[in-house]
């Protein structure tokens, strides 16, 4: 069976870190599941396969979310934009749904045997 790479990518932690500030400075922004998770994205390290799934869940979801004020400049920015960031962001979608298509993957060729 091979190894999938479970470990967070740099550019994730460096959302995960960008929106906790964010959140700690305007008060607001996502939920507590999504500050615990954006304190384990910039911890860094690895997730487990439930936690993957749970990161990949979150952004079909949340995709509507107002994602255009990102707080650049003297801007504010939206609390879906917080809120997205505390999971990754761009890059935590793209991450998180590469490594559940290759865990679906896997998966479905153990049960074929």
């Amino acid at each position: 069976m091979a190894h999938i790479d479970l470990s967070i990518p740099k550019s994730v932690q460096e959302n995960a870190k960008r929106a906790l500030k964010l959140r700690d400075e305007y008060g607001f922004g996502g939920t507590e599941v999504g500050e615990h998770m954006a304190e384990q994205l910039a911890e860094g390290g690895d997730l487990t396969e439930e936690e993957v799934r749970h990161v990949s869940q979150y952004f079909p979801r949340h995709a509507g979310d107002n994602l255009d004020e990102t707080g650049q400049g003297d801007e504010r920015p939206s609390r879906g934009y917080i809120a997205w960031m505390l999971w990754g962001g761009d890059e935590g979608r793209e991450w998180s749904e590469g490594v559940v298509k290759k865990l679906d993957e896997r998966d479905e060729k153990e049960q074929k045997g």
